[in-house]
């Protein structure tokens, strides 16, 4: 909702997540949040903390896909290191095959966030490619840049990964 967008724009700011995305501008969270294709999503941790519990948020790009290929546009998270990440991505998997029956679940990601490749490869990601030097990081242009990692996973990948009690059915 608009409502949440100073949240989401302080968590996105955050300098803790800021080196792992490319963070968006206000009138481009309120447009995505009016195009069909996308949902928005905030994560909540599920205890009663200050603030309301709210603990990130996500993005999914390609809903309406026509090909049915459904992009982990965006997650970011405030609390790490205590399984809530790979809690979303097993969450935002489900949500991707049963509820929006992609065949197709891809994100990129910075190659400089191993935390988030450890994570996307532990629960069954497949890297596809890389972006070689694709992304400026720092706040100048003479500060560099990093490549995007291209991953996915196809449906019957997922079905295998349930069938074999990898992911709750």
């Amino acid at each position: 909702m608009l409502s949440d967008l100073d949240f989401v724009h302080e968590v996105e700011v955050d300098s803790r997540n800021l080196p792992f995305i490319t963070p968006w501008d206000r009138p481009q969270h309120e447009a995505a949040l009016r195009i069909p294709d996308f949902r928005h999503f905030i994560v909540e941790g599920g205890d009663n903390r200050e603030g309301g519990g709210r603990d990130g948020f996500v993005i999914l790009q390609g809903c309406r896909n026509p090909h049915r290929s459904v992009e982990l546009k965006r997650l970011v998270l405030q609390r790490k290191g205590e399984g809530l990440g790979r809690a979303c991505v097993r969450r935002l998997k489900r949500m991707a095959f049963h509820d929006l029956h992609a065949h197709r679940f891809w994100l990129d990601v910075k190659s400089l966030n191993a935390r988030a490749l450890a994570l996307y490869t532990g629960e069954g990601f497949v890297e596809e490619g890389r972006l070689r030097e694709s992304v400026r990081i720092g706040s100048s242009l003479a500060d560099g840049y990093d490549t995007l990692v291209l991953m996915s996973m196809l449906d019957r990948e997922y079905e295998a990964r349930v069938a074999l009690g990898q992911e709750a059915s």
